[in-house]
């Protein structure tokens, strides 16, 4: 047997348990499924010496190949991050079960009635990067919901994801459920994710997580429909109505809390009214705390270390301690910025002008928009979702964080006494 085919084999035999293991889950009970998400986060805590183990093996390799700084902050787990997966699976278990729910009911002259059910997806295939957090995060997100999962994570996770879906299939075995339900793809080769990406008859609708160039990847050869994680361009305006201090504290935030994640503030734009009393007190709030900062001419002369910024530099996503600062000459050429170079991730205004906030909530075209707040809560959990497979960016059935509800459909369940159609 070619390689190729062993592949193709391993990836069908994979698609077949997941299909089986969907219709068992769909059936299943909101109690069997918070047992199996809590017996999963008992699993975590008592395997994390196996966990971290096999995650410094990841991080040793990662390092060997000089992963950038972004990616191994990604990359590496702790016990705060061991116990933050595991108390996100509890979590999950004790939000509402959708599954079921009645979304809509009527009845028609004729006297059917006509109701609007919530069910699964079925069976969800996720690629990602990076983030062995993603892989108990998901594999709970489409637990809860009543969906089979395929998970492919990065090579460069591969040992941590092992080990932590091993706990996930723990927590299903122990609750009486089928472990094929949650599954990983147990091979770094690149072309399983081709495979994965024509399983059609297996996998319902695919979800990257990752980099440009995965997601390009994705959106080129998929045959399955997407929930689109574009990356997060996501943009800071102060407003000419911002207070100074309520700014400050925002802006360094949004950019340094954590600079890997999609949620940070790439480029911050300061209104041209206030650049004479915020500008320089932002930009030396960034700097002095080691984050580099690309601006233009009126940026560039309020500190020396001040780096010129490129036209390329407005649309990149840094995950990285670099920020591109632009003055704009009101909220007008704030909203056409955000519109040119954005990617509709999650964008902010910091003011307290009512009318502006307004204006710019209902102007821009994101998945999240916030008014007086850091962009580092576009973030399912703090959004009361529990946890989130990722931020949609996409517009068609699920937008934004990603979670047990946005996992869903629907189907119609029309009752009848006898009525036929003349």
């Amino acid at each position: 047997m070619s390689q190729d085919t062993a592949l193709n084999a391993l990836m069908t035999g994979i698609g077949r348990q997941a299909r089986a293991a969907a219709k068992v889950l769909a059936g299943a009970s909101a109690r069997t499924k918070n047992e199996a998400l809590l017996a999963a986060a008992r699993a975590i805590r008592t395997n994390r010496t196996v966990i971290l183990a096999a995650n410094r093996e990841d991080v040793a390799e990662a390092e060997q190949k000089s992963l950038s700084g972004a990616m191994l902050d990604r990359l590496v787990l702790n016990e705060a991050r061991i116990e933050a997966m595991a108390k996100g699976l509890d979590e999950v278990a004790a939000l509402a079960d959708p599954v079921g729910d009645e979304l809509a009911r009527w009845s028609r002259p004729n006297g059917l009635d006509i109701a609007r059910i919530r069910v699964p997806l079925g069976v969800i295939g996720i690629i990602y990067e990076s983030r062995p957090n993603v892989t108990a995060d998901a594999g709970a997100l489409c637990l809860k919901s009543g969906n089979a999962a395929i998970l492919r994570g990065g090579s460069e996770s591969f040992r941590s994801t092992a080990a932590i879906m091993a706990c996930l299939q723990e927590g299903l075995r122990e609750a009486g459920l089928p472990a094929e339900a949650l599954q990983s793809v147990p091979t770094t080769d690149r072309a399983a994710v081709g495979i994965l990406l024509k399983m059609s008859e297996f996998i319902d609708v695919i979800v990257p997580r990752g980099g440009r160039s995965l997601i390009e990847r994705v959106i080129a050869e998929s045959r399955i429909p997407l929930f689109q994680h574009l990356e997060g361009n996501n943009h800071t305006y102060v407003h000419a109505a911002a207070d100074l201090e309520m700014a400050r504290k925002i802006v360094v935030n949004a950019k340094l809390r954590r600079t890997g994640v999609c949620g940070a503030t790439e480029t911050l734009l300061v209104d041209k009214a206030v650049a004479a009393t915020h500008l320089a007190p932002l930009v030396t709030d960034l700097l002095d705390a080691g984050c580099e900062v690309r601006g233009d001419g009126a940026t560039q002369a309020v500190d020396r270390r001040v780096c010129g910024v490129a036209e390329v530099d407005w649309a990149t996503e840094y995950l990285d301690a670099i920020i591109a600062v632009k003055v704009v000459d009101g909220l007008d050429e704030a909203l056409t910025h955000i519109e040119r170079f954005g990617s509709h991730h999650t964008d902010a205004i910091v003011t307290n002008d009512a009318a502006a906030a307004e204006a710019f909530l209902a102007a821009v075209d994101s998945a999240i928009v916030l008014v007086n707040a850091s962009t580092q809560f576009a973030d399912g959990g703090e959004f009361g979702m529990g946890a989130e497979i990722g931020i949609s960016t996409g517009k068609l059935h699920a937008r934004g964080p990603v979670g047990v509800e946005q996992l869903t459909s629907f189907k119609y369940v029309v009752r009848g006494t006898g009525q036929v159609r003349p």
